[in-house]
């Protein structure tokens, strides 16, 4: 009877934590991948170094908008990233905000809630994903070839920001 009383509250542990989790791709999910890109140093300072932070069209500030394409088909988080104190900062995550995208420096990627959770744990990298139809991509296509490592670590955050995938955002 005991065992039985440690399991089911291991496992309601286990829900309860799953439940505090925010939904992969939501708007909270934004803020708290925000928070795990300032806190990666390869987008923070590889992003500097190799000149892409400053493709921003003059406005102070890239766009990135993502989704999983299995829960509809428009962007459902956007990340801002800004060149502050020398480094590629996020500076906004959340919620889309951003109407209109400039293709010549903004990205919107997609792939399906599964493709996203394999690339987050490493499975294979955005080069891979990208030849096998794997994750969707607009925006500067040469810039970002050029960024491939710190693109790894962008995909990388999928797997490091907890989340739920039983429902969409």
């Amino acid at each position: 009877m005991m065992r039985l009383f440690v399991a089911c509250a291991a496992l309601l542990m286990i829900g309860a934590a799953a439940a505090d989790e925010p939904v992969l791709m939501s708007a909270v999910w934004g803020v708290e991948a925000c928070t795990a890109w300032n806190d990666d140093p390869v987008l923070t300072t590889e992003l500097v170094g190799s000149g892409w932070i400053k493709n921003d069209k003059a406005r102070g500030f890239k766009v990135m908008q993502v989704y999983r394409n299995d829960c509809g088909d428009k962007p459902t988080v956007e990340l801002r990233i800004a060149l502050q104190d020398g480094k590629a900062q996020c500076v906004y995550g959340g919620a889309v905000e951003t109407a209109e995208l400039d293709k010549g420096a903004d990205y919107v990627m997609n792939a399906s809630t599964d493709r996203w959770q394999e690339m987050g744990a490493g499975e294979y990298g955005p080069m891979k994903a990208m030849m096998f139809g794997r994750l969707k991509f607009s925006g500067p296509y040469g810039e970002a070839m050029g960024n491939m490592g710190p693109f790894t670590n962008f995909l990388l955050l999928v797997g490091k920001v907890p989340a739920s995938v039983e429902a969409c955002p």
